[in-house]
């Protein structure tokens, strides 16, 4: 299962996006049930605004 956060430049870091992931609880309702064993990527992901394209991408699993 992978969960992404996506920002802009303008708005934010892939460390922001990360945590966003944990605060808002998005990969809870993915572990509610322990007899499906998913393993549970989580992917902040920062848009360079300028260049229109990928600026940064930061992986947690």
């Amino acid at each position: 299962m992978y969960i992404f956060e996506f920002k802009i430049t303008s708005g934010g870091t892939v460390d922001e996006a990360l945590a966003q992931i944990e605060e808002k609880s998005y990969a809870k309702p993915f572990e509610a049930n322990p007899d499906e064993k998913r393993e549970i990527v989580k992917v902040g992901v920062v848009f360079d605004t300028a260049a229109r394209n990928v600026k940064e991408w930061k992986v947690a699993e």
